[in-house]
Formats: structure tokens, sequence, C-alpha cells
């Protein structure tokens, strides 16, 4: 493998150490690792600040980007002052953090090894190699776990490689080929290479039946290899080949890096309670499966030509999820745990000072029990996709789709929490309708096209009353637009879908007059707020950054109204705001700064789509 070309061929302009001089590094300072089961945050410092063992939303191991005292972190850096650079490892998510210093140049290799997709893995490892590849650097490692988000007290049992972390709930080894020390809290070493040389560090569950187990240096060697064909070849199957291969590219990779594979589940984030505004309370737990933001991501995975992630997750929804008996929510959770769980109390760490001061730090999330209609029209076009361009539903699957748009008929015309959820009470949201359309609109497409039985005219009644609703209550003539309420003048990013739902022409007089009147209120130099809280209360004290899945849709709605100049304009001004690796949090603050949860289902599958789309329109 030869890694000085892959560095000629990645991107990086990491800073090293904290670049505000505060105990922080800014949250797009960091890549992203994962074996398909949990995934960690990689500071362009070395330092991992962000990791949950054995899956995404266990308790943390590491989590000093929400509480740089009490949270933990594995610190592995140069002694000596070094600038660093990080990347990724080309075509895959092994990521590289180079150091370069006075007397040499030397990188951390970190990745968590996956062979295959099967469901059971009873090792769960990470791997952090440093190779001296010029010169001669002293290096720095301490390892400094705080189990149960830093509340569970552990022991340390250390020997010339290898010590063993023990709490009450998880065991993990930790094995080195450079000598260990402990404190009996945590572990640190102190090496110096020559160049060629390397030291493998190697962290691992166990348990009665998996044993701790060195890492030499040559099956380090053999893993990572192993890791790279991995994802070398995932990545192959995809289909793009147009402008914007690299960002789309690395938006399928961690896309997929999202993806709980023992269930088939697609988590909406990695992390929790990374701010929405520094000190702010929009600090939310996003490392569960929002049916929204899974099926959108299987609408970008099929557009790519990844058709068996789409099938785990429509397997994760039918055998978990989808209940003929709907209680008062519909047949589905707006969210649910990766493993299917219902139940996601939330839960405020008042022992955690949360990322630069943002409180409250919370582990689950309270708007499980939302009503939110949206979700059901996401659902269903993603199986109207999938039953397109994958392989044609099977009978059960239709007869789930049945459930949920009988029980649509009969309650579409609810108020809701709606598709940003707001915590200010139920309202009539435009948006809520659109996507009740969608669902029923999709789902009589399919049963005409593949002679499927359907109640069609209580269907096609129910599909055309919503429109009519919409067209009547959602339109505002003194604003000149579709509004976020029935029958009020606020206007909302979230009508951006209209006409990528092909509820509306892109070009039709009302739709052009509503994206005018977008761009004048809620688009800032190709960014878009959400909406304005000020006019729209949302039960939340504070204001937000701009939201950039609405960013992405407001290139969409350009591109398809013809008028390409702008939105190619638009597209490129919004790749500008990715990290150094291509990652892109929730939303965008006043200063081109990340914000909220890291890195997003959301912002990466719209991209794609805006990518695919616009691509296609240039020809």
């Amino acid at each position: 493998m030869d890694l000085a070309n892959g560095f000629a061929n990645g991107s990086g302009n990491g800073l090293s150490g904290d670049v505000n001089g505060s105990r922080y590094l800014p949250i797009s300072e960091h890549g992203l690792i994962g074996d398909l089961r949990t995934a960690a945050l990689v500071g362009t410092n070395g330092t991992i600040d962000w990791y949950c063992c054995p899956r995404f939303d266990a308790p943390s191991v590491f989590a000093s980007i929400l509480d740089a005292d009490r949270g933990g972190s594995w610190e592995l850096a140069a002694e000596v002052p070094a600038r660093t650079r990080q990347f990724y490892f080309p075509d895959t998510n092994v990521l590289i953090t180079r150091f370069y210093a006075a007397d040499g140049v030397a990188e951390i290799q970190d990745f968590m090894p996956v062979v295959d997709e099967s469901r059971a893995a009873a090792r769960h490892r990470l791997i952090r190699r440093v190779v001296c590849v010029r010169g001669t650097l002293p290096f720095r490692a301490r390892v400094a776990p705080r189990f149960g988000y830093g509340t569970e007290a552990h022991t340390v049992h250390a020997q010339a490689h290898e010590a063993v972390f023990t709490c009450r709930s998880i065991s993990l080894a930790l094995t080195s080929t450079a000598p260990l020390e402990s404190d009996g809290t945590d572990v640190w070493s102190h090496f110096k290479l020559l160049e060629g040389e390397s030291v493998v560090f190697a962290l691992d569950q166990i348990s009665d039946g998996v044993r701790p187990q060195a890492c030499p240096r040559a099956e380090a060697q053999e893993q990572f290899e192993a890791t790279v064909r991995f994802w070398s070849r995932w990545l192959s199957r995809s289909r793009y080949r147009g402008r914007w291969r690299e960002m789309v590219n690395r938006s399928a990779l961690t896309l997929k890096l999202l993806t709980y594979v023992p269930t088939g589940a697609i988590v909406a984030a990695p992390t929790t309670s990374l701010p929405e505004r520094v000190g702010g309370e929009r600090n939310w737990d996003y490392r569960y499966v929002w049916v929204r933001d899974a099926a959108f991501c299987v609408y970008a995975m099929l557009r790519l030509g990844f058709t068996s992630e789409a099938e785990a997750f429509m397997g994760f929804l039918s055998e978990r999820c989808i209940a003929p008996g709907a209680g008062p929510a519909g047949p589905l959770q707006i969210m649910y745990g990766i493993d299917g769980r219902s139940d996601l109390p939330e839960v405020e760490l008042s022992h955690l000072e949360g990322y630069l001061g943002s409180a409250p730090v919370r582990v689950g999330n309270a708007a499980t029990g939302q009503l939110q209609l949206d979700i059901y029209g996401a659902l269903i076009d993603s199986v109207y996709l999938y039953d397109k361009w994958g392989r044609p539903i099977s009978s059960d699957h239709w007869d789930e789709v049945g459930v949920v748009v009988d029980w649509l008929c009969d309650n579409w015309d609810q108020p809701d929490e709606g598709v940003w959820e707001t915590r200010g009470g139920r309202k009539d949201f435009v948006y809520s309708r659109l996507m009740c359309w969608v669902a029923i609109e999709r789902a009589i497409r399919m049963a005409n096209r593949r002679g499927l039985p359907a109640d069609l005219p209580r269907w096609q009644q129910s599909r055309d009353a919503i429109y009519r609703k919409i067209m009547r209550e959602g339109w505002s003539a003194e604003r000149g637009a579709f509004v976020q309420g029935l029958g009020d003048d606020v206007l909302d990013a979230s009508v951006l879908m209209m006409p990528m739902a092909k509820f509306i022409a892109p070009t039709d007089p009302k739709w052009l007059s509503t994206l005018d009147a977008l761009t004048t209120e809620l688009v800032s130099d190709s960014l878009v707020y959400r909406y304005d809280p000020g006019a729209s209360p949302d039960g939340l004290r504070g204001s937000e950054g701009t939201f950039s899945i609405c960013s992405f849709w407001y290139v969409e709605a350009l591109t398809r109204a013809g008028r390409l100049e702008e939105a190619r304009l638009a597209f490129e001004k919004m790749l500008t705001y990715a990290n150094h690796v291509g990652l892109y949090a929730e939303e965008i603050g006043r200063s081109g700064e990340q914000l909220g949860n890291f890195p997003q289902a959301f912002t990466h599958l719209s991209l794609i789509s805006a990518a695919f789309n616009l691509d296609r329109a240039l020809g």
C-alpha cells in the first residue's frame, strides 16, 4: 500500500492542537472511523475524544468532546512541536493523521477492522498504528477511559505490554508493542521511532469468551490491508461517475459508517449533545434510527446502486417496527433504538459540562413520543424506490404498506410536531401534509404498476383531498409562497421538498414565487435557515445555525427550476463548508463553523441527491 500516494490524493488541512486555545477542538477538526457497529471521533491532534463500546448507543468510553476533564480520552501525539494533517486513505474509512516536526515525519493510522458484514462479531477492536516515515520522532500516548459517561469507576491491571480496564458494565484490554505504565486509573507510554519503525496499539472489548489478544506489527499490517480492501470493494459498487465523485464517495462511505449491521439500522449521527448553538440548550442524542433520516438514506444509497443496504433497512422496519395495531402516533414511532427498541427515555447528564459549556448533555430522546406524519411519506417513498430500482417488495411488505396508507387516510389531517421536532405544541404543518400526500401517491403507483390489491378509490380520494388542502390553505397570497403551517404566513425551508416530491412542477409560477421568497428571507450566501424561531416559536430558547440539508435541498430546487448557474454556484459554496476530510455536521454557524451532531446522515444524503441531480442536469 503506497501511503505517500494516498496522502497526495487525500484532503486535509487539520491544525495541530486546539486552534482556539481552549480545551476543545472545533467539531469540524475530527475524522470518523468505525466498524458498522460503533464509531470514534479522532481529532486532528491525534486524540480520540468520542467512542462508545460496543455499539453506537452504548455509554461512552471516551467523551472528552463533551467534557474535557471528566469525559475521558485517548491521547496520541508527537512529544515535540509538530504540524498535523489528517486525511482518509483513498476510498476507505481508514483515517491517517500526519505529524510534521523538525526532525521527522510520522503518522497515526486509525481504523476498526471490518472484514465482512456478518451479523455476529465477537471481537470489537480499535487499532492505532504509529509509523515513522522520515527521520525520527518521539511520541506519547495516554489512555484515560471514563466509563458510563464518566460515572462508572474502573480498575486497571497493567503489565509491560498489556492493560485491562474493568468496570461494572464492560472490560477493555489495551495491548501495545511499546511498554506501558499505569497509575491505577490511566495508562501511558513514551516511545521514540526511527524511520521505518512502528508501534501498534489495540483496544478490545473482552469477556469470558474473548480474552486479551496482542496485535503484533505483522498482524496490524494484515488487518490494515484487509480493512482497506473491505472499504475499497464496497465503494467500487457505486454507480456515480459525475463531477463531484470525491465528495459523493465520501458521503457514501460516511452513510455506510452510520449503519448498524447486526440489524440494518442507520443512525442519524454517531454522537450526542453536540450543540446547534454554542452555549445553548439545543443539544440532542442522535444515536438512534429516525425513520425519516434512514428512509432518505435508502434513497441516496439506491441512487448510487447500494441495494443491499436498502434491503437491510426494510428488514429492520418490518421485523421490529411496523405495528398492525396502530397507537396514537400511528403504525410507526418517529425513531427507534438500533436494536428496534421503542423506549428511549431522555436523561440529562448534569455532571458533564457539554461541548464548550453547552449544557445540558442528553442521552435518550424524548421526541420518541411525538407525532410526525411526514415520516410516512419518507418511508413509503423509499419503499417505492426500492421496489422500482432494487427488487420487487414481498407480499408481506405490501401488506405493511397497506397498514400505513389505510391509517394515513384516516389521520392525515391531524396537527403534529412536524419534521423539525418542535417542542412548542402541535400545528398543521404543510410539510406533514405534503409527505402524507407522497405516501399515498407512491402507494397508488406501486399498486397500479404491479396490480397489487388496494382500496384505490379511498386512497385516491385522500390523496386528492390533501392536495386541495395544501393548495387552498398552505399557500399565502400575501407572501406569494407556500408557508410553514396551514393558514399562516411563516416561511419554512421544508417546502423545498415540494418539487422534489413531484407535488408541484418545478417551474410552476406558484413554486417559482415560493423559491424567490425563500431566497430572500431564509437564504444567506447559499446557506439556508429552517425557519425564523422568532416568527414561529418552537418551545426552545436561542437561535441556531443554517441547516445543511436545507442548503442542499435549495441546490436541488434551483436545479429543477432550470436555474443551473445559481444551483452550481450554491453547491460549490456548500462544498467549501465541509471539513478537511469531507464531513459535515448538522448545521453551519455564523462564522462558517460546524455545529450539531457530527457527522450528520441528513447532510450527507442530501449532498448525494443534489450532486446526482445537478450533474445530470448539467449534462
